[in-house]
């Protein structure tokens, strides 16, 4: 579709849910660290929704899950060795979401500008995105250890805006969780969920100002924004 000029506006995107799916290598990571401990693996299915919240809360909840408290004594030399595991097997499975690199390439050869604002570790993040040749897309990756403050807090989509010299009053962010959603809110950006992520709560309940269900969506969505400013 043909979209208005965009130079000017910045577009934030999240990583794990929106733009790509990290799940399958996340989950794999747990699992792996799970059964080095003799724990029996998580299911997908059960495992997926955990996803989104940093390798120390999965493997909280992958233990919760399976009825097991985690020690706090042991919980520094599994988060060490689920990142060694993870940074090696960061792109076996994982791919950007249907339709996701046509409308990054959309939205740059309109003129947009960007960024990534994630709760993903930076390195983590520049890893991922490096492996699935999809960093240079993007003016600014900016994890919770580069922002002032992790998502929700409103410093974090500001803070990744002003890296991509942008202007918070023309921007949005895409993601999918009330984390990216409440941020979004928290900084006075405009948010659109992509209902195919990582929440445990509905896309359609989180409050942000659109829901997708796909990235074909997208464009038709930032089109009438703009076209309403």
């Amino acid at each position: 579709m043909s979209l208005p000029d965009l130079t000017g506006w910045t577009i934030a995107f999240d990583l794990d849910g929106t733009l790509v799916d990290t799940a399958p290598d996340l989950v794999g990571t747990l699992n792996v660290v799970l059964a080095e401990q003799g724990i029996a693996p998580v299911p997908f299915e059960r495992a997926r929704d955990m996803v989104g919240h940093g390798a120390r809360a999965l493997i909280e909840k992958g233990y919760a899950a399976t009825g097991l408290a985690l020690s706090p004594d042991l919980s520094p030399q599994l988060f060490d060795r689920f990142i060694e595991h993870y940074l090696a097997n960061i792109a076996v499975h994982s791919r950007p979401f249907e339709g996701c690199i046509e409308t990054l390439e959309a939205l740059a050869e309109a003129g947009a500008t960007l960024v990534v604002a994630t709760n993903k570790r930076t390195d983590l993040s520049e890893a991922l995105l490096g492996a699935l040749d999809m960093r240079h897309h993007f003016a600014a990756v900016v994890g919770p250890d580069l922002a002032p403050a992790p998502k929700p807090d409103a410093r974090h989509i500001l803070f990744a805006i002003e890296e991509a010299d942008g202007d918070p009053g023309l921007a949005l962010m895409v993601g999918d969780s009330a984390t990216d959603v409440n941020g979004a809110k928290n900084a006075g950006v405009p948010v659109v969920a992509m209902s195919f992520g990582y929440t445990a709560v509905p896309a359609r309940d989180l409050g942000a100002d659109g829901v997708l269900d796909s990235y074909a969506e997208l464009l038709p969505w930032i089109t009438a924004h703009v076209g309403r400013r």
